[in-house]
């Protein structure tokens, strides 16, 4: 595996292209919260993916957060572009301005309607998860019955997602339908923000069968920084890179990104926790011990030094960082 070399990397932060597949401000059509966003820009990062929606989340909420987080993007456009296809992305970091698009965890906001794909798309968002932890009209959920698979429906919204354009993500899904998934797109899979299970046991991480499978489709595996994940909390920059570390090793630099999922507001996320117990079940670290602890931007310097000294090419870092999702976007967006 061309991972390592013999010469130190002379590769610089800046240089790289930094691209973060998912990231979370709370879910409030609140326009000020996008100046939250100025950390991904100060910590490097070319592109983020901002979710605005999940399975909770009202169909007209999630349209009404979209809304409010596209005007204040283009509002602010001396620092931040909604970009739709990986050549704005690569504009944007040429001409030194934050990449952003939108990103749905689960289908229920789509409200059973196929056509509001083409919607959401023509909004800017780019990624859809199938399901968020529990079954929904798609599909199943990490915290549901593993072999619990694919609806029809969701047959019909991978079909259509792949027409419009849209990345297919497989994170917080069943294994049955993450399976599925790999079976049933025409287009790359990814998991956007994972981390496998081979690091920690959780049913949230994901496989080595699941990993090899995405990677099967041409699709990445974004490694997110939720401590709970990586280990007891532990949401250090060592734990994080031990997670890309093996997904490496497992599945090739190729198939291996960043979907940090950094939350900005714990307060938010506590309350939202409590208030949706039956998706974020007890015994798995969601509730009860203290906030979980969440790896953030400013470390992904740290994460680049670390995979130096792990002795990784700068062609390997550089898919890792950034030119592994961009690649399946160039794949996928249009």
């Amino acid at each position: 595996m061309a991972t390592t070399g013999s010469m130190r990397s002379r590769l610089s932060f800046d240089e790289a292209l930094v691209w973060d597949q998912h990231g979370c401000l709370p879910l409030r059509p609140d326009e000020s919260l996008v100046d939250d966003l100025k950390a991904y820009a100060e910590s490097g990062v070319d592109f983020v993916s901002i979710n605005v929606g999940m399975d909770a989340t009202p169909t007209l909420e999630a349209i009404r957060v979209l809304s409010a987080f596209r005007h204040a993007v283009l509002q602010r456009s001396d620092r931040y572009d909604l970009v739709g296809s990986a050549e704005d992305v690569a504009r944007s970091k040429a001409a030194g301005r934050l990449s952003i698009a939108f990103d749905l965890e689960g289908t229920e906001p789509l409200d059973g309607s196929i056509d509001m794909i083409q919607t959401y798309h023509d909004l800017g968002v780019r990624t859809m998860l199938i399901a968020y932890n529990e079954p929904n009209r798609a599909g199943g959920g990490c915290h549901g019955d593993p072999d619990t698979g694919l609806t029809d429906f969701g047959a019909a919204v991978v079909r259509e997602m792949n027409r419009v354009g849209m990345l297919v993500d497989a994170s917080h899904c069943s294994r049955k339908t993450t399976f599925d998934l790999f079976e049933m797109s025409s287009a790359p899979v990814v998991f956007s923000h994972s981390v496998p299970a081979g690091v920690k046991e959780h049913p949230r991480n994901v496989s080595d069968e699941q990993i090899l499978g995405c990677a099967q489709t041409g699709g990445v595996v974004g490694i997110n920084g939720v401590g709970i994940f990586l280990g007891d909390n532990d949401a250090s920059t060592p734990s994080l890179v031990r997670a890309i570390d093996y997904a490496v090793q497992l599945a090739g630099p190729d198939h291996v990104g960043l979907g940090l999922d950094y939350v900005f507001d714990r307060a938010d996320l506590d309350a939202f926790l409590a208030a949706n117990a039956s998706t974020f079940p007890s015994g798995f670290g969601y509730t009860g011990g203290g906030s979980m602890e969440f790896a953030s931007p400013a470390q992904l310097p740290d994460v680049m030094a670390a995979l130096i000294d792990l002795g990784y090419t700068d062609r390997a870092i550089q898919g890792i960082l950034g030119l592994n999702f961009l690649r399946v976007a160039s794949q996928v967006w249009r």
